[in-house]
């Protein structure tokens, strides 16, 4: 279904981008008194924290089914990227805001600020580093589609939360540059502190934007439209089934679960009948491995 992408390889990516541009993001913002650079320097800790939590939850979805969760742990990952999104990253961004708006009120001189513009460009080169590992991942999902689409219809929150992140990364770190700039020409330092409420409120929108997304799956959200579409193909397809009825999706993670409703070919016998399910049922399984549930109800003509 979102087969083909390492997750893993992507939060790694982001993980090592992220520990290093943030340690260094918080020395550069002690050294130069910069308030862009402690709004950056959150940034990048909330998303080596969130890159923990994805693992947290992608490691969490892969404890079996037990008695009292029949359907598995895959929606775990669910609920770690919407904690990151509306916690983490709200809480940054409002941190951020305070930090920018504190400095309006009582602004403070730079000092070495060429320091926090160095830091700031080997920053930019990390992050870029990691969307290109994380591109490179969706590229094996996306298929024909758009970026965009993509973004709208995957079903790999960690995936979509780990691009996000690191396209937040660059234009926040293409707005602290920009007010880094401004105030060294000026030399006013309100600059440093308009651009730090400005990743703020980017941060925010972030978080409300992944927020909305992840929503949809934690409520219960189908599999992909075009999957959705080559299902019901393939279904169609089989010597055995003469029309699908209906089909019913539902995403628990990596795995799956599909319900069938089908009329089935006429035959003479049950064992016949049964027989041909059984097929269909494996068939399914073996050109769709991530279906982990399945339900087969036959329909039978008048």
């Amino acid at each position: 279904m979102s087969t083909g992408a390492d997750s893993l390889k992507s939060i790694f990516f982001a993980l090592a981008a992220g520990l290093v541009v943030a340690l260094s993001k918080l020395l550069a913002a002690l050294f130069t008194g910069s308030g862009v650079m402690l709004a950056e320097a959150s940034h990048s800790l909330v998303d080596t924290v969130s890159q923990l939590l994805l693992l947290l939850g992608l490691r969490s979805a892969k404890r079996p089914p037990t008695d009292q969760y029949p359907l598995g742990y895959g929606k775990a990952v669910y609920f770690w990227s919407f904690v990151v999104a509306l916690i983490l990253y709200s809480m940054a961004g409002i941190y951020a805001i305070y930090e920018g708006v504190s400095r309006l009120n009582n602004p403070q001189e730079l000092t070495y600020p060429l320091v926090a513009l160095v830091v700031l460009v080997f920053a930019l080169v990390a992050e870029f580093t990691s969307l290109w590992g994380c591109r490179r991942e969706v590229n094996k999902v996306r298929g024909r589609r758009s970026l965009l689409c993509w973004l709208r219809e995957t079903r790999q929150s960690d995936l979509q939360l780990v691009f996000g992140e690191d396209a937040t990364g660059i234009v926040a770190l293409f707005l602290a540059l920009a007010a880094l700039i401004a105030s060294l020409i000026t030399g006013s330092p309100v600059y440093d502190a308009i651009g730090a409420i400005v990743i703020g409120v980017l941060l925010i929108f972030m978080a409300i934007m992944i927020g909305v997304e992840v929503k949809s799956l934690l409520i219960g959200q189908g599999v992909e439209p075009e999957t959705r579409e080559r299902l019901v193909s393939f279904l169609t397809a089989m010597k055995e089934v003469d029309h699908v009825d209906n089909l019913l999706t539902i995403q628990l993670g990596e795995d799956v679960l599909l319900a069938v409703k089908a009329r089935m070919r006429p035959t003479l016998r049950s064992a016949d009948m049964i027989a041909d399910i059984k097929r269909c049922k494996s068939a399914l399984k073996a050109e769709f491995p991530q279906i982990l549930w399945l339900f087969f109800e036959p329909v039978l003509r008048d």
